[in-house]
């Protein structure tokens, strides 16, 4: 039973690190992401190694498989919570008088707009760049203000200058 539970932690921790590891490659921190992977290699040859010495039971292997999968699981539930990072965020209003960009921006959103043309007409598009941490928030707000407007996200890679121009980050 003790190997059984070993198996299953250490490839919960080992995906669970590995995700991390991808975030920070990602994020652009390629320090941060080599030394979590020392730790990552380190943890996979642990689990590894205990299912090849206990082959001779398949119930290790799925449990080996379990555990991988409660790691990604694991992982997304923190990457999540981390939260790193900026999103741009486009909205498309029909509200072409609309003052969804000052209401906004009251709530501390950067917030750049501009009339665009729709399919039955003009309409006020809106882009703004914000904290991951924040994302669920703005949305939120966007659909108080106007529950029919299109909103998409991004990941922007590179941002320079305006809105976040001397603030802190």
């Amino acid at each position: 039973m003790g190997v059984l539970l070993f198996i299953f932690f250490i490839q919960i921790a080992y995906v669970t690190v590995s995700t991390l590891r991808l975030i920070m490659m990602m994020k652009g921190n390629a320090k941060l992401a080599s030394i979590i992977s020392f730790g990552e290699v380190f943890i996979y040859m642990l689990g590894l190694a205990t299912v090849l010495e206990n082959m001779d039971s398949w119930y290790n292997l799925v449990i080996y498989c379990f555990g991988f999968a409660l790691g990604v699981y694991t992982g997304s539930l923190i990457e999540e919570r981390l939260a790193m990072g900026y999103v741009t965020v486009q909205v498309i209003t029909r509200k072409e008088d609309s003052d969804m960009p000052q209401q906004l921006r009251n709530f501390g959103f950067g917030v750049t707009s501009w009339l665009g043309e729709g399919l039955s007409g003009e309409r006020l598009v809106l882009m703004v760049l914000t904290k991951r941490k924040r994302q669920k928030e703005l949305v939120s707000r966007v659909k108080e203000i106007d529950p029919h407007a299109f909103v998409v996200s991004s990941e922007p890679k590179t941002f320079v200058g305006g809105f976040w121009l001397g603030r802190t980050q």
